[in-house]
């Protein structure tokens, strides 16, 4: 008997055991990004199902929109990253174009790696996302950066290493 079930039961209440389903959903108040071609984008790509607004602009390479929660406003963020996919896994490259500080959705990730989802296709998915270091970091930088070769510039423009997390569904 949990804490929670003899407490109830001392108060002279009855009930079930919790069972915890393995998602958590992302609620509360959606707070678009500030970049308007990010905002167009989400809005299209939610609306269509994934059908529009699924690749990097003009240039035919696919993207994911994963949603986070604010670290400091605790509102819902969505953004456009490049697909990186490997076994059902996603990349999410915080390389913000090689610019010096990392991308604002990389502390959401870091404050709160479990409440996270990823949309590649018409429904997102629950996932828990990490950083990786090392060899995994490697392995999953080579996939990247052969998905969109870009990133391996964006790294030669900043001294950071560039983080890379990656997704994996919750298990039900």
């Amino acid at each position: 008997m949990t804490t929670l079930s003899l407490r109830r039961s001392v108060a002279g209440l009855i009930a079930a055991p919790a069972v915890y389903s393995g998602s958590v959903p992302l609620e509360g108040e959606y707070e678009p990004s500030p970049a308007e071609w990010v905002r167009n984008q989400v809005a299209e790509y939610e609306s269509s199902g994934g059908q529009r607004a699924n690749t990097l602009m003009d240039t035919g390479l696919p993207i994911v929109i994963v949603t986070t929660r604010g670290n400091k406003s605790g509102k819902i963020r969505k953004t456009a990253l490049m697909r990186v996919e490997h076994d059902g896994e996603y990349a999410l490259v915080a390389s913000k174009g090689g610019a010096p500080a990392h991308p604002v959705w990389y502390y959401n990730l870091i404050a709160d790696p479990e409440v996270v989802t990823v949309q590649d296709g018409p429904e997102p998915l629950d996932v828990v996302v990490r950083q990786l270091s090392g060899d995994e970091r490697a392995t999953w930088w080579d996939r990247a950066v052969a998905a969109y070769p870009p990133y391996a510039e964006y790294q030669t423009k900043t001294v950071r290493e560039i983080p890379v997390f990656v997704a994996s569904r919750k298990a039900n």
